[in-house]
């Protein structure tokens, strides 16, 4: 009877282990405001210290850090914006790699993947499979120029309030230009 419990305990953990993966898996951010190496180091030590982020690779030549994740933890592209925030500084670009497992861009540029909603501003009616490069287009991942200007030409609610109804839900929507 302890073998089957055994049995059956490795086999949930084996089979949970391997049903968790992970979409995001790399991500460029440009910060601005940094003048000096100590405010990148308080950028990256402010980073480093979420949870779902595995390394921190500044590059001082372009004022980006490139950042990968851990392979079985969720990321949370809003506390990397908090984060940025908290140490005193704001994202101007944000470009991540999202692994898209055959995920179905609806005719008006919708598509969830593992209880993320995204809402393309440049693609419809598409499957997306395999890693993506995607820039995060929400207020407060790009400058606030740009986001006026793009908040302009959508003239969307969803896009100026960042959420939207989902399903009947009120539900985070990142938007993104591939």
């Amino acid at each position: 009877m302890k073998t089957i419990r055994y049995f059956i305990f490795f086999l949930f953990l084996f089979i949970g282990g391997n049903t968790f993966a992970q979409q995001i898996s790399k991500a460029e951010l440009q910060v601005n405001g940094l003048t000096c190496s100590m405010c990148s180091r308080a950028t990256e030590t402010s980073l480093k210290s979420l949870g779902f982020i595995e390394n921190v690779a500044p590059d001082l030549n372009r004022n980006i850090f490139v950042i990968t994740f851990k392979s079985d933890q969720k990321v949370d592209l809003d506390q990397i914006r908090d984060k940025v925030q908290d140490a005193g500084f704001s994202i101007g670009d944000l470009s991540a790699t999202i692994n898209f497992k055959n995920t179905q861009v609806n005719d008006s540029g919708l598509a969830e993947l593992d209880g993320n909603v995204f809402q393309f501003i440049n693609a419809k009616n598409k499957t997306l499979d395999g890693p993506v490069v995607a820039r995060i287009m929400d207020k407060d991942f790009i400058t606030s120029s740009a986001f006026k200007k793009k908040a302009a030409e959508l003239n969307s609610e969803s896009y100026l309030k960042g959420k939207g109804l989902v399903q009947g839900k009120e539900t985070r929507i990142f938007h993104l230009s591939i």
